[in-house]
């Protein structure tokens, strides 16, 4: 039910006031750099290169600055990395005294295809709204021009459109003013290059997702959702350990839910705080393992203990969703992610999910509400033997999910997390994926992390490494600037939204490599 849009406008939700004001009281201070053009580049269509598109360099920015412009030209602007913010530029007409406004149109791109293949011929599922462009009519020469929306990108292409005969024109001056909430990351040893440099491009990767909030993407969806902040905040503990902005963010989604407490998947933070009315099984859940996670890099007892009743919420409503003998009941009418893949049934993913979160619920019930522990520990147990008992095909010794028994990559890599069957069993299953790998494949980053903490939680150490050099390795190889949304390595122009100009080029459940590498040693 994940690759559709949810339409839940007449539910009803609740605001938290103290909550809010706490996250109110947490709004980051953003660092703003001046980053200048490095080249301007001409594209080459180039069938291996990323996206079908390589840059060369034709001159200097220097060099540009003394062009002057006539209408038809355009130039594609390289500014040697990605970034976020606000485009700055200054110009001037060249020849008579300007008699007629000068038109242009600017287009931003993460990648070169961006600024290459024209929005006009957009088929995309997502609106094209969400494509960078601009068109700016300039009344007044000369004229020093802050564009007011921020952007995301590396490559700027700036083409004019319209000028009276009398003039030409001219740039003087062409800069970004970057933000991040992100300061300096923390120095990290890593003798591997390769694992070097996948964790340069991850650590870039989350500083610019680092903005008021945690955003899944500074391009697109440029908002705070819970299966990114997930992620995110075990990223922040081992680079810029701004442990306040993930408290802000649980503060946020607890601010406003549902009627019945459940938090949503996401939250609008402009021009007031708001929920979206999307819900889903797994991430509301992702609520318990935010604050286990923020409790165990922290100690902030008070915070956690004050949202500790939310966190109880999700696994109560999740509860619900179970049948008699502690199984996940599977069916049409409801909502949970897992992966951008349409022919994955979740079932069993949720139960490994819902199995968990309940770990971490127990194990902060112990400290906050002890009464709850027994409970908790039966319910467990019993969510525990009912995957084994109802989704281990014992004659094909794998997970399975649904009524037509469907055997995917998700299946095996959430019930393993959710430490069903033994250690032994469990390393034995993923031992078998490496050689036997399931139909039902994995079609994001995020569940390509989830995999490789199955395989490292399997001590499979080894393995995990070389998954994570061919998988991230590969976009790096691509000439990546930061990791991105959707990766599949045989078919590199995926996209789930029915367009690759749509993709998030800079994405946050993809920046997870620098806790792998961090965290681990590797």
């Amino acid at each position: 039910m994940s690759q559709a849009i949810q339409y839940n406008s007449s539910v009803a939700m609740i605001r938290h006031p103290r909550f809010l004001q706490r996250a109110a009281d947490l709004t980051p201070t953003l660092q703003r750099l001046r980053q200048t053009p490095q080249a301007i580049v001409e594209a080459v269509a180039e069938p291996g290169a990323l996206n079908g598109w390589r840059g060369n360099t034709v001159c200097t920015p220097e060099q540009f600055y003394q062009q002057p412009l006539n209408v038809g030209d355009s130039i594609i602007i390289d500014f040697g990395s990605h970034f976020v913010g606000y485009l700055q530029f200054s110009c001037r007409s060249v020849g008579s005294p300007p008699d007629a406004p000068a038109h242009l149109h600017f287009t931003f791109g993460e990648t070169l295809s961006e600024v290459c293949e024209p929005f006009s011929e957009y088929q995309g599922w997502l609106s094209s709204s969400w494509l960078q462009q601009q068109d700016l009519w300039l009344d007044v020469l000369p004229a020093r021009v802050a564009l007011p929306r921020r952007y995301c990108l590396r490559y700027l292409k700036v083409e004019v459109k319209a000028l009276s005969r009398k003039f030409r024109l001219q740039f003087d001056e062409i800069a970004l003013e970057t933000v991040t909430s992100a300061g300096s990351p923390h120095p990290a040893v890593i003798a591997d290059p390769q694992l070097k440099a996948i964790d340069d491009v991850a650590v870039r990767t989350l500083k610019n997702c680092m903005q008021e909030v945690f955003e899944d993407g500074p391009k697109r969806d440029r908002r705070l959702w819970l299966g990114d902040l997930r992620l995110q905040a075990q990223v922040n503990d081992v680079t810029f350990g701004h442990h306040d902005l993930v408290r802000r963010c649980l503060y946020l989604f607890a601010g406003h839910t549902r009627e019945d407490g459940m938090v949503s998947a996401n939250v609008f933070v402009q021009p007031e705080v708001r929920a979206d009315d999307t819900f889903l099984f797994d991430y509301s859940l992702f609520f318990v393992d935010v604050l286990y996670n923020y409790l165990q890099s922290t100690g902030d007892t008070e915070t956690v203990g004050e949202l500790w009743p939310t966190a109880r919420r999700q696994i109560e409503l999740a509860l619900t969703r179970c049948d008699s003998q502690g199984l996940v009941r599977d069916s049409d009418d409801w909502w949970v992610f897992i992966d951008w893949q349409a022919e994955l049934n979740k079932q069993a993913s949720a139960q490994g999910v819902l199995i968990y979160c309940l770990q971490r619920a127990l194990w902060l019930a112990q400290r906050f509400e002890p009464q709850r522990v027994p409970d908790y520990t039966a319910t467990l147990w019993q969510l525990k033997e009912a995957a084994l008992h109802h989704l281990w095909d014992n004659e094909r010794q794998v997970f399975i999910s649904g009524a037509v028994r469907q055997v995917s990559w998700a299946s095996q890599i959430w019930l393993v997390l959710a430490e069903v069957g033994t250690a032994g069993q469990r390393q034995a299953l993923m031992r078998r994926l490496q050689q036997q790998p399931p139909a039902i494949a994995m079609n994001t980053p995020y569940l390509r992390h989830h995999h490789i903490v199955a395989l490292l939680q399997s001590g499979l150490r080894e393995e995990a490494v070389a998954e994570i050099k061919a998988y991230w390795g590969a976009m790096v190889a691509y000439g990546a600037d930061t990791f991105w949304e959707i990766f599949d390595p045989q078919h590199p122009d995926f996209s789930p939204y029915g367009s690759k100009l749509i993709n998030s080029y800079c994405h946050a459940w993809s920046c997870t490599p620098a806790w792998f590498i961090r965290q681990y040693g590797l």
